[in-house]
């Protein structure tokens, strides 16, 4: 392990939103070990997006520094719900939604993460086999008071809300898996501060060291106002293909591209400031940002992916171009037409009819090139056709009779 500079705690503290504390972590990293940094994720939703990746990208400096990343998979949490930030009762997922989207976490995390200084651990190894009297014992270090403490549970109680007692559970199992892994530091969300805290206090009764909380923003997403989630549909999925991502990038706001640059980019705070005097001395935010948009697409795919995305972009929506070739996407059907909202959702221009169904009354779908105004519409056996959400979403589109062939 490399020893700690203070241009290395630099880079630890930047972009982060709160320490608790600086004096620990300074004690921590004079230890000459590498350090156990922990950070959870619940597999709520199938796909890792950027706003993930905020989190992950402090965890690879931690790693680059020598030190060993522990990725928690709340496959027991992510089961009970997390109630932060919820007005009603969460509904826990089904062991089987929780299963497949771990492993689609664990396909992903790797994008981002060194998996030789990665231990990959789930927190059902421990909590499915916790006695009921161990559970009782680590909520006896907790009050009822405490627990309303939470700005959450607070408006919930004073508003009449129902506060189901298994959500109390949930800040107390996130804090037990501290104790158990023997975590030195912990990352998370400004919003999961209670539950950080919590690994703190059940730590100390245990007997251990209490651990260093750092947390990070929460970077908005697409809209510019509310949190990235893949519910709200405002996200950029680590996964995206190139040219996707690229022009969802496109798209953000001029002021929230220079967030993005913050909490995204892995550029030097003073190139970020000369950026920033270029813009206010009249360069033209769209240029900077699609150094932006080719930073982040090299990251995930590679630098000519980056490139011929940015050509892509350049030629749709700079010079009125469809791209010039467009991979074929086979549908099938025993029908002899496919609804339109299906084939949208079939070719991942959206995530679900409902949305599919949405666009089209908004105006923003066209099949070749043609608005479509009709939500009924069907495509006939045989057709071929470009298809198209927005401005960045295109797909070529053939509808075939038959069976979906297997994989």
């Amino acid at each position: 392990m490399t020893e700690i500079k203070n241009t290395d705690l630099a880079d630890i503290q930047r972009g982060v939103a709160e320490l608790i504390s600086e004096d620990e972590l300074r004690s921590k990293l004079a230890l000459g070990r590498p350090l156990r940094i922990k950070a959870g994720f619940d597999p709520t939703a199938p796909d890792l997006h950027l706003g993930h990746t905020v989190l992950l990208n402090k965890l690879r400096q931690f790693q680059i520094l020598g030190h060993r990343v522990i990725f928690l998979i709340g496959d027991f949490t992510g089961m009970i719900g997390d109630p932060t930030g919820k007005s009603v009762v969460r509904k826990p997922l089904s062991r089987e939604q929780v299963a497949a989207n771990a492993d689609t976490y664990c396909e992903q995390v790797f994008r981002i993460l060194d998996p030789k200084m990665t231990e990959v651990v789930f927190n059902s190894t421990w909590m499915r086999s916790l006695s009921a009297g161990e559970l009782i014992r680590q909520a006896s270090h907790q009050t009822v008071a405490r627990m309303l403490e939470r700005d959450d549970f607070s408006k919930r109680y004073q508003s009449g809300q129902p506060i189901a007692l298994h959500e109390f559970l949930y800040p107390i199992v996130q804090g037990y898996d501290s104790v158990v892994l023997e975590a030195d530091v912990e990352l998370g969300g400004t919003d999961q501060k209670f539950n950080l805290l919590m690994g703190r206090q059940l730590q100390t009764a245990a007997g251990q060291t209490p651990q260093v909380v750092i947390m990070l923003p929460i970077l908005e997403g697409l809209d510019g106002v509310r949190k990235m989630s893949k519910s709200l549909d405002n996200y950029i999925a680590i996964n995206d293909p190139p040219t996707a991502m690229f022009g969802k990038l496109m798209s953000i706001s001029d002021t929230l591209m220079w967030r993005y640059f913050e909490l995204l980019s892995f550029r030097s705070l003073e190139e970020i400031k000369t950026l920033r005097f270029a813009a206010s001395q009249g360069a033209n935010p769209r240029d900077i940002k699609f150094g932006l948009a080719e930073e982040l697409v090299t990251r995930f795919y590679s630098q000519a992916d980056a490139q011929r995305a940015h050509a892509d972009f350049v030629a749709r929506f700079q010079q009125g171009a469809l791209p010039e070739e467009l991979d074929e996407m086979t549908l099938f059907t025993s029908e002899q037409t496919l609804a339109i909202g299906y084939v949208l959702k079939a070719a991942g221009l959206v995530t679900s009819t409902s949305e599919a169904l949405r666009m089209i009354r908004q105006g923003a779908v066209k099949v070749d090139q043609s608005k479509v105004s009709d939500t009924a519409l069907a495509l006939p056996v045989g057709t071929t056709a470009v298809v198209q959400v927005g401005k960045r979403r295109v797909a070529k589109i053939k509808v075939a009779f038959g069976e979906q062939p297997p994989v």
